[in-house]
């Protein structure tokens, strides 16, 4: 499996901050319970009237069944309008660049000294 990161932005009035952290306590635990999911980071731009989130999951295919849930729920709240990519990663330059190790991407092996 191949890790890839999926990029979602959606417009969103809030609530925002605490407030939004307490309102979606219950998403959070369901999405945290998504197949392949190694992490989502929340994002939210109140200045802009934006929300979203960015996911690492182990692979295109439950990437994409998570997607296809959550174009869903999001209809149903009425947010018919996504901005959406999913993007493979470059695990050797993500670790350069400090991010964390995880399943998905983890940490390089360190190389065998050389023998005198």
């Amino acid at each position: 499996m191949h890790p890839v990161l999926v990029h979602i932005r959606f417009p969103y009035d809030g609530p925002w901050g605490q407030e939004m952290s307490q309102g979606l306590a219950a998403l959070a635990d369901d999405i945290a319970s998504e197949p392949g999911l190694h992490w989502k980071l929340w994002l939210e731009d109140a200045g802009r009237g934006e929300a979203g989130g960015a996911y690492l999951f182990d692979s295109r295919d439950n990437a994409e069944r998570y997607l296809a849930k959550h174009r869903a729920r999001l209809a149903q709240w009425g947010i018919q309008v996504l901005a959406v990519a999913i993007s493979a990663l470059n695990p050797d330059l993500s670790r350069r660049c400090k991010a964390a190790a995880t399943p998905a991407l983890p940490a390089r092996q360190a190389q065998a000294a050389s023998a005198l």
